[in-house]
């Protein structure tokens, strides 16, 4: 195992993260890899729909013409290696895409390509075993209405490729932090026992997997984030031990802090001490960070169980048709008027609908933004003079979408008074695409290993099964009892950072002090948790809201992991919601009062009219 520390950038969050990431991290000239994630679930269907049309497509085109195309001789210069996930559902046309820009440059890089996650030919099969899906338990869905099915592979194989000396690897479906371990996994020579080592380098990939998320975006604390236009990526300085520093480049936008780090840790990964990876069951619950110094944060504390004996599986299908649009109203009463208005729409369409034969919605859905609509019954404006109604539905028919909309036209002359809105192209019905998710044994899939042309020979263990009952919980924290307490707003005390997982919400809360996280960990109950997003929730007549949530504790970073189960209309594109993603949903909890003491509300400097006598 080597003793040097290796630089691991990440330029990539999404399809479709800014451009300039790739030469902004290859200014300073100091990094060894480059590590690029593309995909989401959404992702992999309109990658699929591409191939369907075009053989030669459903990668990341982008990753070819704005992220190597420009950068590759620089890239070759600097000996910089690249991993990149941007193979989507055709991850051997990207890397040959990428070999005739290489050779069109004349340059002597070798590209590898990691295959075997693509199941779609084997649907039937598929369909055949009756896989239930692992969060709903519905049936799996029709072959015809499938569009893509993929295995989250795992980061051994990268490290394969890498071994065999490829300088860029390309491949289809991984888990995001795959790209990051596979270059520790190379480079330190990690072996599959080595269970804390890959929960460090899988969080070290955690962290850089969706850019400058880490470094200042979508931070709790955005007024302390300066130059959002030249925000800088974010870079990992990972050691042997797994143990790394989070930074950015020097002279770049943005803020690298203790808050920035761990929201972004929270982000997504559910079950904080069983963040379950194809390579290793990672623990983060008592991951340590410290300022060590200006945008510079060190991690550590990250424990791992072995690999698990399953894949997770993600098919994405058809179901349904979706389409709505977003009109504003401003004038005495807006609020009101909108309301009136789609009322008003949704009867003349199911009445159309009604006439012409067709079923009446599935699902409808109006949200008032600016009337704070988003908050339920926390709601606090009583007099609201503009806003912005969004107005949309399911329905079994792109016809029955159409309806809608065009009522929603047609009605703009009969609307109550303050109706406007910049308008381009009417909008359109989209087909639905629902997530499946399951599990299917590692025996099951054959992974193929790529470089050049030249196959490498790889197979994966069978892994272990593993099983969250067996796992020691962490004792709730103790709070001080006292007479009198005063209620502050969440944000006063904590950081927040949501995020998505089909229709799971995830709401990460970390305490900016470690005595914050008693009184947090007290007030934030699943039952109140849930009745801040009960307007969200399923209804609620036959379950319990409470039932809905679950909660974590995290006590090496002061911080609470939220999981709120059905709460975001079938999420992603499966969606009518504003907020299909619940990216903001923790700012929704971070408007939730808090009662602390008296003496450390002074330290606070909260006002006594706040008091609240117990």
């Amino acid at each position: 195992m080597t003793d040097k520390t290796i630089r691991v950038a990440g330029a990539s969050g999404f399809w479709g993260d800014a451009a300039r990431a790739t030469s902004q991290l290859l200014k300073d000239g100091d990094v060894d890899f480059i590590v690029y994630d593309y995909l989401a679930e959404i992702t992999m269907s309109i990658m699929a729909r591409a191939r369907a049309k075009n053989p030669e497509t459903g990668y990341a085109l982008d990753f070819i013409s704005t992220a190597m195309q420009p950068n590759l001789l620089e890239i070759a210069r600097q000996g910089v290696r690249v991993v990149s996930n941007a193979g989507g559902v055709n991850p051997h046309a990207c890397a040959s895409a990428l070999r005739a820009v290489i050779a069109d440059l004349h340059l002597n890089l070798k590209v590898a390509c990691v295959s075997g996650d693509d199941l779609i030919i084997q649907r039937e099969q598929l369909a055949r075993i009756g896989a239930v899906e692992m969060f709903s338990g519905v049936s799996f869905p029709a072959v015809e209405k499938i569009a893509s099915i993929n295995a989250y592979l795992g980061a051994f194989p990268i490290a394969k490729a890498l071994d065999g000396g490829a300088d860029i690897v390309v491949t289809g479906r991984c888990v995001d932090s795959a790209v990051t371990l596979g270059a520790c996994i190379h480079t330190f020579d990690w072996r599959r026992q080595d269970l804390n080592y890959l929960a460090m380098g899988s969080l070290a990939g955690h962290i850089l997997e969706c850019g400058p998320q880490a470094t200042g975006g979508n931070f709790t604390d955005w007024q302390k984030v300066k130059d959002l236009d030249c925000i800088g990526y974010p870079i990992a300085e990972i050691s042997p031990d797994g143990n790394f520093i989070c930074g950015k480049p020097k002279a770049t936008g943005g803020l690298v802090s203790i808050g920035t780090i761990a929201e972004q840790m929270v982000y997504e990964i559910g079950d904080p001490q069983a963040y379950i990876l194809p390579d290793v069951v990672c623990d983060f619950s008592n991951v340590q960070l410290r300022q060590v110094d200006s945008d510079r944060v060190a991690v550590s504390g990250a424990l791992g169980r072995p690999a698990p004996d399953t894949y997770k599986i993600c098919a994405t299908y058809a179901d349904e048709y979706r389409g709505g649009t977003n009109m504003t109203l401003y004038g005495f009463d807006a609020d009101k008027k909108a309301e009136k208005l789609a009322a008003a729409i949704f009867k003349a369409a199911k009445r159309t609908c009604k006439l012409l034969g067709l079923p009446t919605y599935s699902e409808t859905s109006v949200e008032l933004i600016g009337a704070e609509s988003q908050y339920g019954v926390h709601a606090k404006l009583t007099d609201v003079r503009e806003v912005s109604m969004k107005i949309a539905v399911k329905h079994p028919t792109a016809a029955g979408v159409g309806i809608l909309l065009k009522e929603t036209v047609g009605l703009g002359l009969a609307s109550p008074p303050g109706l406007s809105g910049f308008q381009g192209a009417r909008s359109k019905p989209s087909p639905v695409v629902r997530l499946f998710s399951f599990l299917l044994p590692k025996a099951e899939l054959k992974i193929f290993v790529d470089i050049d042309g030249v196959a490498v020979d790889y197979a994966e263990p069978e892994g272990t099964c593993f099983d969250s009952n067996s796992m020691a919980r962490p004792f709730a924290p103790a709070i001080s009892s006292g007479d009198d307490v005063i209620a502050v707003p969440l944000i006063t005390l904590a950081w927040g950072r949501s995020g998505d997982k089909g229709d799971t919400a995830n709401v990460g809360i970390i305490a900016r002090k470690p005595e914050y996280l008693p009184y947090i960990y007290a007030a934030l109950t699943e039952s109140v948790v849930a009745e801040r997003f009960a307007h969200f929730l399923p209804d609620l007549a036959q379950t319990a809201a409470e039932n809905y949530v679950d909660r974590f504790l995290m006590p090496g970073c002061y911080a609470i992991n939220f999981l709120l189960h059905q709460v975001l209309g079938g999420g992603g594109m499966a969606s009518i919601r504003n907020d299909a993603q619940g990216k903001g949903y923790a700012q929704l909890l971070l408007d939730a009062q808090i009662p602390i003491s008296r003496e450390l509300a002074g330290r606070l400097s909260v006002h006594p009219e706040l008091v609240i006598r117990h």
